[in-house]
């Protein structure tokens, strides 16, 4: 800065002289082209650490997922004509090593409707990630699985939205990309008999690996036919009946029938005020005065003899 006494802010300037960007103030965060507060750093605590069971269970209910036609379809994958959910395949898929020969198979399958779908989506990135190396997004097509790579990898690689794993090596952004699950997955069959080996099954542990799938709470979910069941309605008490609703209480000076019901005179008072209305401007419509009727008087009373004094004691 230019230190004190010259009547500027002390903030950091360019130097020299000779242009208009020289003197400016410069540097500081608050200043134009001046770099950002606290700017953020590549040693940012970026993972967490997440339980090895956990992550195997979070895989195992993804791979579920992808069972479900209607969450596959909730993702947005185009599996209207696909023949079957999950799609499993023979063994020859994974030796399918031209582009050609894979595009002929997922025809084949009626699966080549979603990577058209991923082809016809195909963006410009909106913001600066567009000159970052990261220019197009896409959507996420068919995922294929294999138990072994027998030259598959080079046969789909090609096309777009296409996720090529192993079954040992699952990953779970793949399987539930942007944390939706419900991603389409082709299986060759060895890769789909595996998963008994990697998984196991309820009650059972898996073959290949130490790991037992959690035992599910309850054994039947659909929850209202136990309830209905005669055995649970025969010890249940029998349903209250429904008590009397609680009324609503109006303003009378606002709600002309709770003031008809406090006051029965109201309604006929009424109707006699808008009556005499309606006849004064009859009356005045006609150029003629109106004259109020004359209120009746009043009865005079008689007035009350004075009681006699009392004569004094002489």
């Amino acid at each position: 800065s230019w230190g004190t006494g010259r009547a500027v802010s002390r903030i950091p300037r360019v130097a020299g002289g000779g242009s208009h960007r020289s003197g400016q103030g410069a540097f500081g965060n608050m200043c134009r082209g001046g770099h950002m507060f606290a700017p953020t750093k590549t040693f940012r605590r970026w993972h967490r650490r997440v339980n090895k069971n956990c992550r195997r269970y979070a895989v195992a209910s993804a791979v579920a997922a992808s069972a479900v036609p209607a969450l596959v379809m909730a993702r947005g994958h185009a599996i209207g004509e696909v023949p079957e959910i999950p799609l499993v395949v023979g063994d020859k898929i994974q030796g399918l090593s031209k582009t050609k020969q894979a595009v002929l198979a997922l025809t084949a399958l009626n699966a080549i409707s979603d990577v058209q779908r991923v082809k016809d989506n195909k963006k410009i990135r909106p913001g600066k990630g567009k000159r970052r190396n990261r220019r197009y997004v896409q959507r996420r097509g068919p995922m294929i699985v294999f138990d072994k790579n027998q030259g598959g990898y080079k046969g789909f690689r090609n096309l777009p939205g296409i996720t090529l794993a192993k079954v040992t090596a699952m990953n779970l952004l793949d399987l539930a990309p942007g944390a939706h699950m419900g991603r389409f997955i082709i299986w060759s069959e060895s890769a789909f008999g595996a998963l008994a080996g990697w998984f196991g099954d309820f009650g059972t542990r898996a073959a290949n690996r130490n790991y037992l799938l959690p035992s599910p709470i309850v054994n039947n979910s659909d929850v209202s036919s136990i309830i209905n069941s005669k055995a649970l309605q025969a010890v249940c008490r029998p349903q209250k009946k429904q008590g009397t609703r609680k009324t609503v209480t109006h303003n009378p000076l606002r709600h002309k029938a709770t003031m008809y019901k406090l006051r029965p005179y109201e309604q006929l008072r009424r109707r006699m005020v808008s009556t005499a209305i309606q006849a004064r401007l009859k009356v005045t419509a006609a150029g003629k005065k109106w004259k109020q009727a004359p209120k009746p008087k009043k009865a005079k009373k008689a007035p009350a003899k004075k009681a006699a004094a009392p004569a004094k004691k002489g």
